[in-house]
């Protein structure tokens, strides 16, 4: 039986986030890590860095952003509706595309019918255009006079990028890069027809049953050890994933059961972390990464899981009335050796070269044991370094004592 330390050193492990990378990050190690997690997703919010750049960040360090671009452009990445808007690697596309019939209860999907039964002509007038002129952005087309532009929401968008989005919830369209951000949109069969390894054409027509267990090992592979309640919510797989489900791949030996203490249904493991399994049962399994996590990094979205594993409440606040949040609009999760150990509200101030820190919270009982402080003094600097803005300022912090000691460690170098 794993202690619940062993189980989350093995997680970890899965994820890429038990020790730091002991080497420079290369280009290759971007598309290694996504297809680590099986998927990353994608948020606009950019306070801080965007979160497909945090969450690589967290494991690579201080990597180039603009190689998660290339790899995109390149066709070794490609991005679609999954966890939600995420990047997979371009080996698993296929899969996906092949499950957006069993999303219809998406919103995303649910819109792009609706917008589909209302504007099929002029969709396919677009799609026309694309065909004959080559990609295009929203961007690329003017607002109607009069109109509002701004607000948030499909609704109030322009029609031809709800058009765009619909065309790309139904798998017309794909993502051939992004430019500053912003999705360049094409014909799917083209952006299919360059993909780095080449499309598996049997994958876009595997069958229901055989693209949910290969999303549900998927899973369990990201995971490194996962319950069954919580398999469901990386690929948004309904109904929820059972124990007998499992069993048929328990029985040829591509999941491992795996009981852990204080856990009162089995844990899974993949075949694929049997080595690194037997590691953590021996305790020779060691975290020692401190890093900054994004509020979307695989690790914490599901927050249940995140409670469990880690006695770690957490509630992405930007989403909450501002009177109402406890501990700031953009909170990103404190990891360290193992444990997440606290949260921190921060603004990345690019054109002063500042980065904020509003608020530092460390977690009730938390000692300031030396390595700690230095390892989170670094870990700040070394991000906020990253950013383009390499001058910290720190402003509240639980416990008190924790600024001071910061700041000296700053100071000193």
């Amino acid at each position: 039986m794993l202690t619940a330390g062993q189980a989350r050193a093995l997680q970890l492990a899965a994820q890429g986030l038990l020790q730091p990378l002991q080497r420079r990050p290369r280009r290759d190690d971007v598309v290694a890590a996504v297809e680590r997690m099986r998927l990353l997703q994608i948020d606009t919010i950019h306070v801080v860095a965007r979160s497909p750049y945090l969450v690589l960040h967290a494991r690579l360090g201080n990597y180039p952003t603009n190689w998660l671009d290339e790899a995109l452009a390149a066709g070794k990445l490609a991005e679609c509706w999954a966890h939600e808007a995420s990047l997979v690697g371009a080996s698993d596309i296929g899969w996906h595309r092949a499950w957006r019939a069993q999303r219809l209860q998406h919103w995303a999907q649910r819109h792009a019918l609706r917008v589909q039964q209302e504007h099929r002509a002029e969709m396919d007038a677009l799609l026309d255009r694309i065909r004959a002129n080559g990609p295009v952005r929203a961007a690329d087309f003017t607002r109607a006079p009069g109109s509002v532009a701004g607000k948030p929401g499909w609704w109030e968008w322009k029609p031809e990028k709800r058009w765009l989005e619909a065309c790309f919830a139904l798998g017309e369209l794909m993502v051939a890069r992004r430019d500053n951000f912003q999705r360049v949109y094409d014909l799917a069969d083209r952006v299919l027809a360059r993909l780095d390894p080449p499309l598996d054409p049997s994958t876009e027509t595997a069958e229901p049953l055989t693209v949910r267990q290969r999303f549900i090992a998927d899973t369990v592979r990201a995971l490194g050890i996962t319950t069954a309640a919580w398999i469901a919510d990386y690929h948004r797989l309904k109904p929820a994933v059972s124990e007998q489900e499992l069993s048929p791949l328990l029985e040829r030996g591509e999941l491992l059961a795996q009981p852990v203490q204080g856990w009162k249904t089995p844990g899974y493991v993949h075949r694929d972390h049997a080595d690194a399994l037997d590691k953590a049962r021996q305790g020779r399994l060691r975290a020692t990464h401190t890093a900054l996590l994004s509020p979307f990094d695989p690790l914490v979205w599901d927050r249940a899981r995140a409670s469990a594993m880690f006695d770690f409440d957490y509630t992405l606040e930007c989403y909450v009335p501002a009177a109402k949040r406890r501990y700031g609009y953009y909170v990103l999760p404190i990891l360290h050796r193992g444990q997440l150990i606290g949260r921190l509200d921060a603004k990345a101030h690019r054109a002063d070269g500042v980065f904020e820190i509003k608020a530092l919270f460390l977690q009730p009982g938390t000692a300031l044991a030396p390595r700690l402080v230095q390892a989170l003094a670094d870990t700040i600097r070394d991000t906020a370094r990253w950013h383009g803005t390499p001058q910290v300022r720190l402003a509240h912090c639980e416990p008190a004592a924790l600024a001071s000691r910061l700041r000296a460690c700053w100071r000193a170098g």
